[in-house]
């Protein structure tokens, strides 16, 4: 019978192809998140994670609005993980605690650019990407461009695959992010 829990690989016992990149994790954040450690006994998506998830970060979007389309995601599909993780990544860019909050509890944000991102987000999720030519509009006022629309596509593409994986395979929020949980 196949096997259908997950559990915390190693780079020891996770299929070579998800080796280098649990190293690279685990030296880039000083610690490897039980997200990643799940995630690893399939090394396509580990893959496939870690390269949207670079790309994304190398957008046209500046840090905090990307972090806004992350936490976006991570609220509206109820992951506990990328919020803890993500919460504390804005802390280390020295966003603004009422920022952070906002984001958290998913409603209005106190900066009116950031809160044109969680709307502009929110709409193509809702409507599959149909947002039409006012939202469009709507977006592009808070000086944003058709580039960083399409970028908010692929931080929702990124961020889709991680919640989506951190619930399937049931990550717990990390010791070392719990004071963000």
């Amino acid at each position: 019978m196949p096997e259908t829990t997950f559990t915390d690989l190693t780079p020891k016992s996770a299929p070579v192809g998800s080796r280098r990149a649990m190293d690279a994790t685990r030296q880039r954040l000083g610690f490897l998140p039980a997200a990643v450690a799940r995630l690893a006994a399939s090394p396509h998506t580990l893959e496939a994670f870690m390269r949207i998830s670079a790309a994304f970060e190398a957008t046209s979007l500046d840090p905090q609005a990307r972090e806004t389309v992350v936490f976006t995601v991570a609220t509206r599909n109820r992951c506990h993980v990328c919020v803890a993780m993500h919460t504390r990544k804005l802390r280390a860019l020295r966003a603004d605690e009422a920022l952070i909050a906002a984001l958290r509890e998913a409603r209005p944000l106190p900066d009116e650019r950031l809160e044109a991102v969680r709307v502009f987000t929110l709409r193509v999720l809702d409507r599959a990407g149909d947002v039409g030519q006012e939202a469009l509009d709507a977006f592009a006022a808070h000086g944003y461009t058709s580039e960083q629309a399409l970028e908010v596509v692929l931080g929702i593409g990124a961020y889709t695959l991680s919640t989506l994986a951190n619930r399937l395979t049931g990550a717990p929020v990390d010791a070392e992010l719990e004071a963000c949980a």
